[in-house]
């Protein structure tokens, strides 16, 4: 029975393992996105389309590595609900990989024409993100329910900037049509950047699920969104 587990305990490290290093991979093309667009510099972005490939090819990696313990291993209680979680972030870290893609195409389009307003709201919704996906890995490798909540709790002020930069940019576009591909562009990295933390909040709460057991991506009315610890 021990040696059983301890082969239980050491692939559910290495999908611990897996996940992080997709989690970094996520990161780091979300920052070179943003820095591309900042620095108004293309070379910013040159490593991401590989860094995408690698995100994919873990990706595949895990959900083979999480069927074989699945099928070889028959997992129970804590350690299936860490495996069912795992392949739930898998999908997860795939889609924010995506969603920097989509940021890089909207950066071109920019980067095509003069600048339309001084970058403020971007990089602070950008380093918001980046930190809601680190830390939500975090919650789910250290099974931490807390730091899960405070990354649920975080992405009010990712939608909060989100806003602030819808309205001024609709300013813009009302004041000067020749402004709307340039703001549309901006409006679009905005709301790629509030899926990213969307995407980072499911993975906080799917660390919730793993150590508490607790389905908390639909809380019954009026109990709110935030799960209580």
């Amino acid at each position: 029975m021990e040696k059983h587990q301890r082969i239980v305990d050491e692939n559910l490290d290495r999908l611990k393992q897996m996940l992080v290093r997709m989690a970094g991979l996520a990161e780091d093309m979300i920052d070179s996105a943003i820095a591309e667009l900042v620095k108004r510099d293309e070379n910013s972005v040159a490593a991401v389309p590989g860094q995408e490939e690698q995100l994919n090819a873990l990706q595949i990696e895990v959900d083979e590595a999480a069927l074989t313990l699945l099928a070889t291993q028959q997992p129970v209680a804590n350690d299936l609900r860490f495996i069912v979680s795992a392949t739930r972030i898998n999908s997860e870290l795939e889609r924010i990989g995506d969603l920097a893609i989509n940021i890089t195409e909207n950066v071109r389009t920019l980067l095509a024409e003069p600048p339309l307003k001084p970058l403020i709201d971007l990089p602070r919704m950008a380093e918001l993100t980046r930190k809601m996906v680190r830390e939500s890995i975090a919650a789910f490798v250290n099974s931490d329910p807390v730091l899960a909540q405070t990354v649920i709790l975080a992405d009010d002020q990712v939608d909060a900037l989100k806003d602030q930069l819808f309205r001024e940019l609709l300013t813009y576009m009302i004041a000067d049509p020749r402004t709307i591909e340039r703001a549309l562009a901006l409006i679009l990295i905005s709301r790629h950047l509030e899926r990213i933390a969307d995407h980072a909040v499911n993975i906080a709460q799917d660390a919730i699920y793993m150590v508490q057991g607790r389905d908390v991506r639909h809380p019954r009315a009026g109990l709110g969104r935030v799960p209580q610890i």
